[in-house]
């Protein structure tokens, strides 16, 4: 094998210098141990070498860390940037990775075979995992690496702090403003289980949703229709296959087209879709359909829109700071508040 084609290795770089390999490694770990003009030749012989410095996986075999935090995005790669809450629960954990010198490695999972091998490959210290179904065997495979991991929204289980709002709570506030003063109140959804089947289904058992964020928001809208005497199994549900405005609006088209007067949606995302099939129908918001979100993004001050407000971005710090450092301010619960805005009736 001729030298171009393999990496020179330290020790030939000390035999050129004339220095011990120790000294090297110094030169690259430790340079202030190294006298200036030790350290010139060594880098002088290393340019010859082509040598580019220590191998980065032997060195982290070697201290026994990696130094970076594996996010399981429980998505494709693309939501990462394209989804505004996303973004922020993203942004949460690069800040605190920033603060402890970590770098950060977004693993992306579609539901095939190779998201278990990927997250067992994963050259990580910890993991933080967005919310997922109770069933994705993307838990066990995490699980089994017996690294620190904390998730977004569950689901719960041994091993994993879980972070998030209490969703049922929320859901049953904002639900009562989305159902106030309806006769014919819907909701629009995320999707219940990791088939991610669209759907229109009246009053669904929320045990039937996989998904735990999905299942809680669906116990609230249940509690805030039976508090407004509202049968629950009157009240559509239009299941989408992802958080996609585009998507909650040609749900909601068919909700306007059948007369319902408010409609509750799991996102701003899907509230936005929501009013674009209210504006494209010529319906009046709030007078004809009220309409609310969640999140409290700025699409909802924009778009006036009644909203459940959580910081994404602080979950996120939240879920970093605990698999790194091994606490977190506040618990596992999040905060979480309604921001009432023109989109529902006063």
């Amino acid at each position: 094998m001729s030298r171009k084609s393999r990496r020179a290795t330290m020790a030939e770089v000390a035999a050129r210098a004339g220095v011990s390999p120790m000294t090297v490694s110094y030169t690259y770990n430790e340079p202030s141990r190294v006298a200036d003009e030790t350290r010139a030749r060594v880098l002088l012989a290393a340019i010859e070498l082509g040598y580019a410095g220590p191998d980065p996986a032997a060195r982290s075999l070697r201290r026994g860390s990696t130094r970076t935090l594996g996010v399981v995005l429980g998505e494709r790669l693309t939501y990462a940037f394209d989804d505004p809450q996303a973004v922020q629960f993203l942004a949460g954990i690069a800040e605190v990775s920033a603060e402890h010198g970590f770098g950060m490695t977004i693993l992306p999972t579609s539901g095939s075979d190779a998201d278990v091998q990927r997250v067992r490959d994963a050259a990580v210290d910890a993991f933080v995992l967005w919310t997922t179904s109770d069933d994705d065997p993307v838990l066990d495979a995490v699980a089994a690496t017996r690294r620190p991991a904390a998730i977004q929204g569950g689901p719960a289980r041994p091993g994993f702090t879980m972070i998030g709002a209490d969703d049922r709570a929320a859901a049953r506030a904002i639900g009562a403003h989305a159902f106030n003063a309806a006769r014919r109140p819907a909701v629009v959804s995320f999707p219940l289980g990791r088939d991610r089947t669209a759907a229109v289904v009246h009053g669904p058992d929320p045990a039937s949703a996989s998904f735990p964020v999905t299942r809680h928001r669906l116990e609230g809208f249940r509690d805030a229709a039976t508090d407004a005497g509202i049968a629950w199994q009157s009240v559509p549900v239009a299941v989408c296959a992802t958080n996609d405005a585009d998507l909650a609006q040609a749900a909601a088209a068919g909700l306007i087209r059948d007369g319902h007067d408010a409609i509750a949606a799991m996102s701003d995302q899907q509230a936005l879709g929501v009013l674009r099939a209210a504006e494209r129908a010529g319906i009046a918001v709030p007078d004809r359909l009220a309409v609310t979100g969640w999140d409290d993004s700025e699409t909802a001050r924009q778009r006036d829109l009644t909203s459940a407000a959580q910081s994404l971005r602080e979950q996120g710090r939240a879920c970093a700071a605990k698999v790194l450092t091994g606490s977190h301010p506040g618990g596992g619960s999040s905060a979480w508040s309604i921001t009432v805005r023109g989109s529902t009736r006063r």
